[in-house]
């Protein structure tokens, strides 16, 4: 098996232990015995099991991030891609936590591990956004005086509102398509945008 491949499965074995037994209860040598390789393939990979939860949630902010680019990519109007971007990183983050079983609270208990390893997302996140931003500019569609303190501030109030949206505790009683116009309309006012998307 190749390095890039072993890694790989150590990583898989690793979330699918964490997901279902915490990452407190696992151990290195529980994700060793679990992937059929030794502990010394293990250390050879990984120092110790908080290295594992790193790799676990980067490669998870990894999807997130292909899936923003995929967006940003799209032969659509700017603002449509602005609104895209917002509920698909919504719901990247709530699959995310749902998919990962009982690491849901370890993601929340640990958040400044998780805001460690997030920082190179926030900033590819930070450049789609501005990128997208700027194309609005550019075709006259959004009045934005500045270009990246709009793309910070959209990213930030996005992720400020990822626990309550993973909760369910955003718009309660509202299905996505109605929240669509409402905010829609927030952020055609946030980048000066006339006339309705």
């Amino acid at each position: 098996m190749s390095i890039a491949k072993t890694r790989q499965k150590l990583i898989e074995v690793a979330r699918d232990l964490f997901a279902h037994n915490g990452l407190e209860a696992t151990t290195m040598n529980d994700i060793a015995q679990a992937s059929g390789k030794g502990r010394r393939t293990l250390y050879t990979y990984f120092r110790n099991k908080e290295e594992i939860y790193k790799a676990v949630v980067e490669e998870e902010l990894e999807r997130l991030s292909e899936r923003m680019e995929l967006v940003a990519a799209q032969d659509a109007a700017p603002e449509r891609k602005i609104l895209t971007l917002i509920y698909a990183h919504l719901n990247a983050m709530r699959e995310t936590v749902a998919r990962n079983g009982s690491l849901r609270a370890e993601f929340f208990r640990n958040i400044w591990n998780v805001e460690k390893v997030r920082r190179a997302f926030d900033i590819e996140e930070l450049n789609v956004l501005e990128r997208v931003l700027q194309e609005g500019c550019d075709a006259g569609r959004f009045k934005i005086v500045n270009v990246r303190l709009m793309a910070e501030i959209i990213h930030y109030c996005v992720k400020g509102l990822e626990v309550p949206y993973i909760y369910d505790r955003l718009g309660e009683g509202l299905t996505e398509e109605e929240t669509i116009p409402i905010v829609a309309d927030i952020i055609g006012r946030a980048i000066g945008i006339e006339d309705n998307f």
